[in-house]
């Protein structure tokens, strides 16, 4: 018998043979709403791509991205102490935030003067990492403190990895006041730089106020491109040669746990960089693409979920081409990170930098038919929408006639929604709650106020709408922490009695949907056992103690027990009665028996819990 590969022994894999096999499965069901989604720019996701040709884009030099580690303690020393020991375990980038700095969140560096920036840095060689300033409208500031930090040591700026960070529309932005004369500064302060040996990048083109009010990733790429383009114009106007002016611009774009639009998104933006340069008449030459993993998506409940996300964020980011990550650390937004988070937001990307060699590959993505389909779809998506920004008179225009913040407002809008109804899930907040989860560690530092500066800020010549700073799980953390003060008074949560029917089998897995769903409001289910007599169901609700009650079985047992067993709850007295599922046939029925909201897949489960807070604490 001929040998044969033994793949030749089965049918060619098409997609013709899988979309009968997916027929099969959804017998009869919508594949456009079971498969198919849409991220919030339109852009559909299909469940299975076939195999795309791999398309030549700008990418970084080839090797590992570099670990960039977050200098944010106001204390010197200990700023100090903290930034060596992440070099030491293995980072090699260094991101210096400053107090006032909206990065900063309440805290950063507030050196009075080069001496004091000096000892924060302590014994950091500076020739031998690379460093990335943030200091917000303190720019200025903040880059010549660090000149002078590099005069005294007797080095040279021209030794340094060096990205000063100015940023004057991201201020605008997040603050809403713009010094009118932000681009002479920039270029004033490059052509000062540049006369000192300097050969890195002044400007930095900052996604995270946009990302962060709750754009969509089209719209964040079309801020950033437009706000390069406004700094190259700038710095032009101020004798800069062009291709000058391109190399001292950066860009920071924000990574979030999506790895499929993180990653398109990232290569998406070198292929829009390479579209300006050309219109510029400039030869194509690397961007330096920085990324911080999102703040919108950090929780303050089951906070280590967010190693997670931020890990798969870095992951995403890394293999989409960045050039330098910035992970939060998994308490950012419980407070200052000690050295042990600190440490594991370090080790999470040695780990897949040095042990899962996913930097071996200059743009691993390249022929897969996902991303390279995502990233045409967000490339075509972010042009246009920065070809509007252009229309409107440019980023600093569209920002102080408010319309992108309007088109941003649409989307947030939207993505709430999606939050609300938990069809856009957060572990730990929305979904998977853990009441009884303990509190972890956080410096014990108090707020740093930034001083009054005369930098991009000053004089608020040019105003605007702020955009807002939004965590997506702030909602359920509201909740929460009503739950916990509840706690704290009388010795027990809020709680909602399951007032489950008929065998296991029948309620286990609309009761286990109710516990969980309530728990995410920070009530607490009580009793897990089943009923059939609606006398015992009532005095167990009695012993219950509990105020509110949630009725939970089958569609079976509720068209023959529902309405029987809401009475005698409410008769019980009941304050507020929920049916886990959607009533059917039996609403009107339901409904006079006393059952007031009904808990199910799509519903606005916020909005419950909101009311069902109330309820279950009133007096």
């Amino acid at each position: 018998m001929e040998d044969r590969p033994l793949a030749d022994l089965f049918p060619p894999a098409t997609r013709e043979r899988w979309l009968g096999l997916v027929e099969g499965v959804l017998k009869g069901g919508d594949f456009e709403k079971r498969l198919v989604s849409k991220t919030a720019d339109g852009i559909r996701v299909e469940p299975l791509y076939e195999a795309a040709a791999p398309v030549a884009q700008p990418v970084r030099a080839p090797g590992p991205w570099r670990v960039s580690q977050r200098v944010d303690h106001p204390e010197g020393e200990t700023a100090s102490a903290l930034a060596l020991a992440d070099l030491q375990g293995g980072a090699d980038a260094l991101t210096l935030v400053f107090a006032g700095a909206p990065a900063a969140r309440g805290h950063g560096l507030n050196p009075a003067d080069a001496a004091a920036l000096d000892a924060a840095l302590g014994n950091v060689m500076l020739p031998l990492i690379a460093t990335r300033l943030d200091a917000g409208a303190r720019g200025i500031e903040a880059a010549q403190l660090i000149r002078d930090v590099v005069e005294a040591r007797g080095e040279t700026l021209k030794g340094l990895d060096l990205d000063l960070g100015l940023d004057p529309i991201g201020v605008l932005a997040a603050t809403g006041s713009l010094a009118e004369d932000h681009g002479a500064q920039i270029a004033r302060t490059l052509a000062a730089f540049d006369a000192e040996g300097f050969t890195g990048r002044a400007c930095l083109a900052d996604g995270r106020p946009y990302h962060e009010a709750g754009a969509s990733e089209a719209t964040e790429l079309a801020a950033v491109l437009a706000t390069a383009v406004a700094y190259l114009r700038a710095l032009e106007a101020g004798g800069h040669d062009l291709a000058r002016a391109r190399d001292a611009v950066a860009v920071l774009l924000t990574a979030d746990a999506d790895e499929f639009l993180t990653i398109a998104k990232f290569r998406a933006m070198r292929r829009l960089w390479a579209r300006v340069e050309s219109a510029c008449g400039l030869p194509p030459a690397p961007l330096r693409l920085h990324a911080e993993t999102a703040w919108r998506m950090m929780t303050r409940r089951d906070p280590f979920v967010n190693i997670l996300r931020t890990s798969m964020a870095a992951c995403s980011a890394g293999l989409g081409g960045a050039d330098s990550v910035t992970a939060l650390p998994y308490t950012a937004a419980l407070g200052l990170a000690d050295a042990f988070a600190r440490r594991v937001v370090r080790n999470s990307q040695i780990v897949l930098i040095e042990e899962s060699n996913l930097a071996r590959v200059a743009d691993p993505a390249a022929g897969a038919g996902s991303f390279e389909t995502l990233t045409e779809k967000l490339t075509e998506a972010a042009w246009a929408a920065f070809q509007e920004i252009e229309r409107e008179g440019g980023i600093v225009a569209s920002l102080r006639t408010g319309a992108i913040q309007g088109r941003i407002a649409a989307t947030r809008a939207a993505r709430a929604r999606a939050v609300a109804t938990r069809r856009e899930a957060l572990t730990g907040a929305s979904e998977f709650p853990y009441l009884a989860e303990r509190p972890v560690t956080v410096l014990d530092v108090p707020a740093v106020t930034a001083p009054p500066s005369a930098g991009f800020g000053a004089g608020t010549a040019l105003t605007c709408e702020p955009l807002t700073t939004l965590r997506l799980a702030e909602p359920y953390e509201a909740l929460r922490d009503t739950s916990d003060a509840v706690l704290a008074a009388t010795g027990r949560r809020p709680s909602v009695f399951l007032a489950n029917l008929g065998p296991v089998a029948a309620f286990n897995a609309r009761s286990t949907f109710a516990a969980n769903a309530f728990a995410a409001g920070g009530i607490e289910a009580v009793n897990q056992d089943g009923f059939s007599d609606p006398a015992a169901l009532a005095e167990a609700f009695r012993a219950s103690g509990a105020r509110i009650a949630c009725l939970c079985s089958s569609d079976a047992i509720y068209a023959t027990h529902a309405v029987e067993a809401a009475r005698a709850l409410k008769a019980a007295g009941v304050t507020t009665l929920y049916l886990a599922g959607k009533p059917g046939d039996l609403a009107d029925a339901l409904g006079a028996a006393g059952v007031d909201a009904c808990l199910h897949a799509g519903g606005d489960v916020l909005a419950l819990l909101q009311g069902a807070l109330a309820h279950a604490t009133a007096a």
